[in-house]
């Protein structure tokens, strides 16, 4: 790349050359470490509030979970969007409009943000009831749950700025970053918690001060780094079609998250409908679920951003090379997991949660195993959803989180009602599979269109 266009010190990784496999690995392996350490503030919350203070700390934490998660993935599901327009100008070269799909970026994060812990914390107790959580842990689950949507700012600042250094290939800045706030997270819980005596609401400030923590450290980074290609004052006077642009792939990405997370609340609405230890059950085979499920993230994402800068290059055929090649990383890591889980599954349960309760690990451990046998379908769609979404087909993974909604409501209505926790557990291995059947008829239905139609771009030098 031209030194007019990216001048030292920026780490930037132009994926539109080079081996398609080593790049995207090299852009994965830091965001995986990363990932795992944002899985650890959640694990570190679990395991110091069991170990203190019970299982029922784990289930006030576990109850509102999917609460959280639709207020928290709404808002980083709109910068996904958000970042796949800043990669596409990116790989188009465009700095112009990169640092004006910036300034759009950095604009509608800001009214998000507010918007979104106003309304969150206006709500919450009447989403808690809606939600039947135990008056037994409600008092702590709300004590949790306002703690970290007060916070939310710091999460979506992380997420902004993390957005763009991925836009540009950047994925291992962020990771020191994400060190040292889990570290801070580990040491203000045994401080708010063993020390100070906090309860869950220790568990959730300390979550909250180290996401500031890696949120200011990634921005400030971000602006002394990469200041060639941010905004200055005249390019914030961003064109409506190009926040029309950046809001439609946000809105996508943000409805594709809800749809699925809006299935989450109702379907943990119907299991916390059980008892508690179900609930602490859930909770604990969530945490080790998410863990394992790091790869596969990682991977689908790193593979997004190459196909999003190849895909605003006009290299169709390094796209199609590339799916080929993590779809097969994908599968081999879901068999890794599931031998993982069905030799050790039971050890992970009681190290995690510190439970002794053998209701507690029985259920987690089916939970687990029945998860875990169908990962092999879940990295797949995981692969086939984000890289729709890079190439700007916004509306297939909408819908095949819309499977994923029907399919929650119908297990909440109907089959944990009838089969108590055992359908809780299959619910999700079939909502995958059906979802990858779906997402594998659309992108066999569109490949041969958008993909070959796209026609190579001549030579240049830039």
């Amino acid at each position: 790349m031209n030194s007019t266009y990216v001048k030292k010190p920026m780490r930037v990784m132009d994926m539109t050359q080079g081996n398609p496999v080593k790049l995207i690995l090299a852009f994965a392996i830091p965001l995986l470490i990363g990932n795992i350490f944002q899985q650890v503030y959640s694990m570190v919350d679990t395991m110091v509030a069991g170990y203190n203070l019970g299982d029922h700390a784990i289930a006030a934490i576990g109850a509102t979970s999917s609460l959280y998660g639709l207020i928290i993935d709404f808002a980083s599901g709109l910068n996904s969007g958000y970042t796949i327009v800043v990669t596409q100008r990116f790989g188009a070269h465009d700095k112009k409009k990169l640092k004006e799909s910036i300034a759009g970026m950095i604009e509608l994060d800001a009214a998000v943000t507010v918007v979104l812990t106003v309304l969150s914390l206006v709500f919450l107790r009447p989403l808690m009831r809606f939600m039947n959580t135990p008056a037994v842990i409600f008092g702590q689950a709300y004590s949790y749950i306002a703690v970290i949507c007060a916070g939310m700012a710091a999460t979506i600042a992380y997420n902004m700025f993390a957005g763009i250094l991925r836009a540009f290939g950047n994925s291992r800045t962020s990771l020191s970053f994400l060190i040292i706030s889990s570290l801070i997270n580990m040491g203000m819980d045994l401080l708010f918690i063993v020390v100070l005596h906090m309860g869950v609401a220790g568990a959730a400030l300390a979550t909250v001060i180290a996401q500031t923590v890696s949120a200011v450290l990634c921005g400030v980074y971000v602006y002394r780094h990469y200041r060639d290609v941010l905004p200055g004052k005249g390019d914030f006077y961003v064109s409506f079609d190009l926040i029309a642009e950046l809001f439609s792939n946000g809105i996508a990405m943000a409805l594709m998250y809800c749809v699925v997370d809006l299935g989450s609340v109702f379907f943990q609405r119907a299991n916390n409908a059980l008892d508690e230890t179900i609930i602490s059950a859930h909770t604990a085979s969530r945490r080790i679920i998410g863990i394992m499920m790091q790869p596969l993230a990682t991977v689908s994402t790193a593979s997004s951003t190459f196909i999003g800068q190849n895909w605003g290059a006009k290299k169709p055929e390094r796209i199609r090379m590339a799916l080929r090649q993590v779809l097969g990383m994908e599968i081999a890591w879901s068999l890794f997991g599931c031998a993982v889980i069905y030799a050790f599954g039971g050890f992970l349960v009681r190290f995690t949660t510190g439970t002794s309760d053998a209701k507690v690990a029985e259920n987690a451990v089916m939970s687990l195993r029945c998860h875990l046998a169908f990962f092999p379908a879940l990295g797949c769609l995981l692969v086939l959803r984000t890289a729709l979404q890079a190439m700007g087909k916004k509306m297939v993974p909408v819908l095949s989180s819309c499977i994923e909604l029907g399919m929650k409501l119908l297990s909440a209505a109907f089959l944990i009602p009838r089969l108590g926790f055992i359908g809780t557990s299959i619910t999700e291995p079939i909502t995958w599979t059906l979802m990858l059947l779906f997402l594998a008829a659309a992108y066999m239905a569109l490949q041969k269109s958008p993909l070959r139609s796209a026609k190579p771009e001549k030579k240049r030098t830039v």
